[in-house]
């Protein structure tokens, strides 16, 4: 998925409010973007950080730029638009290159399901049972190459679990696909001590056949596409 307009370098002065960051652009002006992620963003929002900006010219828009990337400045990048990971992966599901799910054809995404929710894709295939994925995006590590999820309490993750569990009872196939938005990791790992009741009903949720898969993102100032010329991180117990 490549970003709609060149993104252009910043330096971080504060996120606050959750979805605003005060910015610096390389001439010195200061401004402020839309940040498109509601978790803590732990690690990932201290003053003086390196950034990537999107710029808009879109009318109907009250900021003119989208913080999509932090960069690390080692050749790593971090994407932290929560977005963007539904946006790449949909693109990879309707080209069937991931391989466990390459042979639903049909692709719908923000289906309704469970109670007043939505289910990030809907996969049918004539003969198929229907497939249920779940997207989360992983963006906190706390360890070097570690990968963790989530990186605040997440209820509606925890609802999710529940709805997907419901989806298996009824016959289906349903899939929580972590998406990590980072390129420095190769494992992950639950954040049990962040947020234990979602831990607990992620393994209870694998117990009673909701299937786990955990792709990692291909990531620069141009794009952000789903890693599937590699294998799957490892997913690891903590």
């Amino acid at each position: 998925m490549r970003f709609e307009t060149p993104l252009v370098p910043a330096h971080l002065i504060r996120r606050y409010k959750r979805f605003l960051a005060d910015c610096r652009l390389e001439d010195g002006r200061e401004v402020t973007a839309h940040c498109a992620n509601p978790g803590s963003m732990m690690g990932l929002a201290e003053p003086g950080e390196k950034i990537w900006l999107e710029p808009n010219d879109d009318p109907k828009k009250k900021l003119k730029y989208g913080w999509r990337l932090v960069d690390h400045e080692n050749g790593h990048f971090t994407g932290v638009d929560t977005s963007v990971p539904n946006r790449a992966l949909r693109a990879a599901l309707i080209a069937r290159e991931i391989p466990e799910l390459a042979m639903y054809e049909t692709v719908r995404p923000e289906v309704k399901y469970g109670e007043n929710s939505r289910v990030d894709f809907l996969l049918t295939q004539p003969s198929l049972q229907d497939a249920y994925v779940e997207v989360k995006c992983v963006t906190l590590s706390r360890e070097l190459g570690l990968a963790e999820f989530p990186d605040s309490v997440t209820a509606r993750g925890t609802k999710h679990l529940g709805e997907l569990t419901a989806m298996v009872d009824q016959g289906h196939r349903a899939i929580l696909l972590y998406l990590v938005q980072r390129t420095d990791c190769e494992r992950i790992a639950l954040a049990a001590d962040i947020d234990p009741t979602y831990a607990a009903a992620f393994e209870a949720a694998q117990a009673r056949g909701v299937e786990k898969l955990v792709y990692g993102t291909r990531i620069s100032p141009e794009g952000v596409w789903v890693n599937v010329t590699e294998s799957q991180l490892f997913m690891q117990k903590r």
